[in-house]
């Protein structure tokens, strides 16, 4: 495809096509006098850009709008089927994947186990799970035109190899990208699993506009997504974020790291870490989100049963939750203290247990730490974060090449 000219009639079409299907997809269906007034083109431009896009095979009717003053007008929508993407978050223990269209709409899913073994071909599990995923929708796996995998790991621009990921065997390979791409016969894109979940906080979650904040994940490990002036941070060897391995206040410094789920704030504050605090303080529970949101749970019903009629469960309750919180405060102290970001975002298994109680908690012990008190919030992304932000990220890049072909 030739590059349009600045100021040419092709410009102005590019322009033109790529504000109606902007606005399809924010809005829905539409007809051609919304385009026009959305867009600030003229009723008749609209009509030639919507028969140049319906013969481009990106836009389609959809019926008829009625009872508006004037003639019956027609619907138009995005063409879902124009192009497909996949998502993938990637764990020890499985591997999931959606299939979306270019609407952005779920078409498909898939889940593959994967239990630990010796001589792994990541290659052919990925396979087995886009094809699975490609069948639901029903699609063959080359039908997608880039598929974006989440794992709890980086891969270093550098190498192409991927680190803080010894946990997960069978990925340890050169090139993992291209080894991937050529192997699954799809493009493929890999990125840090809570790099993920910030991208899906920022598109419709508690970060939406966001230009500068940090995502704290914390599940079996613990993580940071980093957001700066609107665009992830990775570092120059792709593990910024890894903040599980910085050294802590009350934890042994820890030289040579090299197992996964140790160091210092991960010693504190990881899954491990927090199951043992819980059942310090009398909550059991066969991990740390069940023994964590026993406790928050007791922390509510403290409160709304009021002082006079506290029990013993809501005062360990509490003290569970402000000694977490307070570890926590004290590692986002250091990060606030070196990035200032204008909010922090909570997210993972162990912290949404938490819930509201230790949130608060958390932001008032942040507070009391640093100069700058940004704002402390839950995410809001419902399902997998990490898979909506691989979708996400899949759409945003194939739209943007689907987008750009309207113009020869």
């Amino acid at each position: 495809m030739s590059t349009p000219v600045p100021g040419t009639p092709s410009l102005l079409r590019a322009i033109n096509d790529r504000a109606a299907l902007e606005a399809l997809l924010d809005r829905g269906p539409l007809t051609r006098p919304q385009i026009s007034d959305l867009t600030g083109i003229s009723k008749p431009t609209a009509s030639q850009l919507l028969a140049r896009l319906e013969d481009a095979g990106l836009v389609v009717r959809d019926g008829i709008r009625e009872g508006l003053p004037g003639r019956t007008a027609e619907l138009y929508r995005i063409n879902g089927s124009a192009a497909h993407v996949a998502g993938a978050d990637v764990t020890p223990a499985r591997i999931r994947v959606s299939v979306a269209d270019l609407a952005g709409t779920v078409v498909g899913e898939h889940t593959l186990p994967t239990p630990a073994r010796t001589g792994v071909d990541v290659v052919a599990r990925m396979a087995a799970a886009l094809d699975g995923a490609a069948a639901a929708a029903g699609l063959d796996r080359g039908a997608l035109g880039l598929a974006v995998i989440g794992i709890q790991g980086a891969v270093d621009p550098a190498t192409g190899r991927l680190g803080y990921a010894s946990h997960i065997p069978g990925w340890h390979i050169p090139d993992l990208v291209a080894t991937l791409s050529d192997g699954l016969g799809v493009r493929v894109a890999i990125e840090n699993d809570v790099n993920l979940a910030a991208l899906a906080e920022r598109a419709g979650g508690q970060a939406a506009g966001a230009g500068d904040f940090v995502l704290l994940w914390v599940a079996d490990g613990v993580g940071m997504a980093v957001v700066l002036n609107g665009a992830l941070h990775r570092g120059a060897t792709g593990g910024a974020g890894e903040i599980g391995y910085m050294p802590a206040i009350g934890a042994p410094l820890m030289r040579d790291v090299r197992r996964t789920h140790t160091g210092g704030v991960h010693s504190l504050v990881g899954g491990l870490a927090v199951l043992k605090l819980m059942r310090e303080h009398g909550f059991r529970g066969r991990d740390a989100v069940t023994a964590l949101g026993r406790a928050a749970a007791d922390v509510g019903a403290a409160r709304a049963a009021g002082a006079r009629t506290a029990t013993d469960a809501g005062a360990r309750a509490e003290r569970a939750l402000t000694e977490l919180a307070s570890r926590l405060g004290v590692t986002l102290a250091t990060v606030v203290g070196v990035l200032d970001p204008a909010l922090v975002v909570l997210n993972g298994e162990v912290l949404r247990a938490g819930g509201e109680p230790l949130r608060a908690r958390v932001e008032q012990h942040l507070h009391s730490l640093t100069i700058p008190r940004p704002e402390v919030r839950l995410s809001s992304v419902q399902g997998n974060p990490v898979l909506a932000g691989a979708l996400q990220q899949a759409l945003r890049e194939t739209r943007d090449e689907v987008f750009s072909s309207t113009v020869p």
